[in-house]
């Protein structure tokens, strides 16, 4: 039973699910609080918060047990992936997919029924991450860009299921649900690309491309601290457009500034702990400054 659980978790990844999890679910709450201070619905809905917890660890486990049915062979390749059940022999392909497809229709279906936005929103994360990011990976570092978008609809997807099924959107709506969105994606950048430079000699073995310069140079480096610069206006717009206070911008301004320093030691050093030290600060970095708005959220 212990090694079931172990299986299920690897081929789920689970750490990865949880964070996924995590970020939508913090933005349905921001969401919510929106519908709350405008009177329009009289609390938090915990109910439907249940539902796109469980939806979206569905849909997202689905993502990831396609990823690797997908990867399988490739997985063998890797030191840090031959022990998942499908390239270790302990599952098959044809399970994989059933197990797949069963928590893909089940999670879509739940996210559906909060409104019909979140459930294609799902459908679309599950198809661009699982049939195009994945096969991209071995083609080009464009791959980075393209798996960023299905990994920055979690807040975008969590802010739309607490809308629910009413029509009232408003011009915040939209901006607060986009800001979400692009404050998730540019971090994705130096997230993904730390994690490809501490990775490189093992992703090599099955041909991943997925530095911008498919290798560790300077250039590469640019590119990481040039991602982590950007990272900081864009995670000051909720501040400047009025529903995030200034606990948010001094927050965001703080782990923003120690990125960007981690980053740019990786630009001087170029080696593999100083991208290591990019890649835990990456972890810990969208957590944070999701939690801190949470809280120093600003209902219009």
């Amino acid at each position: 039973m212990k090694l079931f659980f172990s299986d299920l978790s690897k081929l789920i990844k689970f750490r990865l699910t949880f964070l996924v999890v995590f970020s939508a679910s913090i933005t349905f709450l921001i969401g919510s609080r929106m519908q709350v201070a405008r009177g329009e619905v009289p609390s938090i809905d915990w109910g439907n918060w249940l539902i796109l917890v469980a939806g979206g660890f569905l849909v997202t486990a689905a993502a990831n047990c396609f990823n690797e049915i997908i990867e399988k062979d490739l997985d063998k390749l890797m030191t840090r992936t031959m022990d998942r059940p499908m390239p270790a022999g302990r599952m098959t392909t044809g399970q994989g997919l059933v197990l797949g497809l069963i928590m893909g229709m089940l999670g879509t279906w739940l996210l559906g029924k909060l409104n019909l936005e979140t459930g294609l929103l799902s459908v679309f994360s599950i198809l661009l991450y699982a049939f195009v990011y994945t096969p991209l990976k071995r083609k080009s570092p464009i791959a980075v860009f393209v798996g960023a978008i299905p990994g920055a609809l979690p807040p975008l997807i969590g802010y739309l299921a607490a809308l629910g099924h009413t029509t009232n959107f408003t011009h915040v709506d939209y901006e607060v649900a986009g800001i979400l969105f692009l404050v998730q994606f540019v971090w994705q950048f130096p997230h993904f690309w730390a994690i490809a430079w501490v990775l490189d000699d093992d992703y090599k073995k099955a041909g991943f491309r997925l530095l911008p310069t498919k290798k560790r140079d300077k250039t590469s480096a640019f590119l990481v601290f040039l991602s982590t610069l950007i990272l900081i206006p864009v995670s000051l717009l909720p501040t400047f457009f009025g529903f995030g206070g200034y606990y948010i911008a001094g927050v965001s301004m703080i782990a923003g500034v120690v990125f960007a320093l981690l980053a740019f030691k990786l630009l001087v050093k170029l080696d593999i702990d100083s991208a290591r030290k990019v890649m835990f600060c990456s972890f810990f970095y969208i957590p944070l400054v999701q939690l801190i708005l949470l809280f120093d959220f600003i209902g219009k």
